[in-house]
């Protein structure tokens, strides 16, 4: 399967959480949300950040090389700029938790598949603010 504009539109939804006017995490919940529920739970979180790797593993080795995440980090900034997110989109921007510095855990400028998909517990802990077990957009709001 080549690298779908569909793959890559997950990840900006991720960065795009934020920049909804007037619904904080809407169009990150439509685009994970795998069932339509109105929720996303760990295992569909798990599922699309997957699809967000194989989407920047050009040469499907199962490493993000430096270079590789160079990319992946250049199509995050420049989702953010367009949707006025500035410089990080905010503490809890989901986007901030596949920053190479959180994924690279051996610290070696690669990311492997494992280390990309090891964060996601505590990536998506750290979006489900209430503790429910699911990120819906109240987990957004202020707080």
């Amino acid at each position: 399967m080549s690298k779908s504009p569909l793959i890559l539109a997950l990840l900006f939804a991720a960065t795009g959480a934020f920049a909804q006017q007037g619904n904080p995490g809407g169009h990150f919940v439509e685009n994970w949300d795998l069932d339509g529920d109105g929720q996303v739970t760990l295992a569909e979180a798990t599922e699309r950040r997957g699809d967000v790797f194989l989407t920047f593993d050009a040469d499907e080795n199962g490493v993000l090389t430096a270079e590789e995440h160079d990319l992946f980090d250049e199509a995050r900034k420049q989702d953010m700029e367009q949707n006025g997110m500035g410089h990080g989109g905010g503490q809890r921007n989901p986007a901030n938790g596949m920053l190479r510095e959180v994924t690279d855990t051996n610290g070696d400028g690669n990311v492997t598949r494992e280390e990309f998909m090891d964060a996601v517990p505590a990536w998506f802990a750290g979006m489900d603010r209430n503790g429910d077990n699911v990120v819906t957009t109240a987990d957004f709001g202020r707080g």
